[in-house]
């Protein structure tokens, strides 16, 4: 390299760093939370602009969203949503969390906030009434979303696909507490019976 070129990339190099300072991260700002002299409420954090919805957020899917179409509760579980194995335990495994503590394992409004006397002016749901039983899907996911009575909302804690997962599973508890034999199909009945028997075997032993 000869010294014409060396010349010629030394000055680049000063050129370079005297472009370099550190203004980029040292202007002046202020963290979340901060106290602000500039806005008139003196908080630095700003509130939402009215009116507007955050990205991913629009949420127009009522049915997915709001448990309710044209105005009524979904009878069901909204389009989309398969209800099979994996989603009856997912909602069993919520439910377990979030609302066993009132409503009790089996959904009989036996949990332990009832039987130490918090039920307040009504006592709580017992899924297994014949007001809800008769209930559709979109008023428990509803009731999930926005609270009830003395039950406050659990939105910002439970997910919209596992507040779903949890109406099919309080729809499998009614199921398991008012199904008859002659629900089941002979096959079913029969896996069941030996099933029994085998309990049975080994508990005489």
């Amino acid at each position: 390299m000869n010294l014409k070129t060396k010349s010629a990339i030394l000055g680049f190099g000063v050129l370079a760093l005297a472009g370099c300072n550190t203004d980029m991260w040292r202007q002046p700002k202020q963290e979340p939370l901060d106290a602000s002299e500039f806005y008139a409420d003196g908080a630095a954090n700003r509130p939402l602009v009215p009116n507007t919805i955050p990205r991913g957020y629009a949420r127009q899917d009522d049915a997915y969203y709001v448990g309710a179409e044209n105005g009524k509760w979904l009878d069901g579980l909204p389009a989309g949503i398969k209800v099979n194995l994996a989603l009856l335990q997912r909602g069993r495994e919520r439910y377990n969390i979030y609302c066993t503590p009132c409503h009790g394992q089996l959904g009989d409004g036996q949990g332990m906030i009832a039987h130490r006397g918090f039920t307040l002016k009504r006592p709580v749901g017992n899924y297994h009434t014949d007001r809800l039983m008769k209930m559709p899907a979109g008023h428990f996911y509803e009731v999930i979303t926005n609270g009830y009575g003395a039950m406050f909302s659990y939105a910002s804690r439970i997910e919209p696909q596992d507040r779903w997962a949890i109406v099919a599973y309080i729809r499998a508890l009614q199921l398991s507490q008012s199904a008859s034999p002659s629900d089941l199909k002979p096959e079913e009945l029969q896996s069941l019976s030996a099933k029994n028997e085998t309990h049975d075997r080994l508990a005489q032993k």
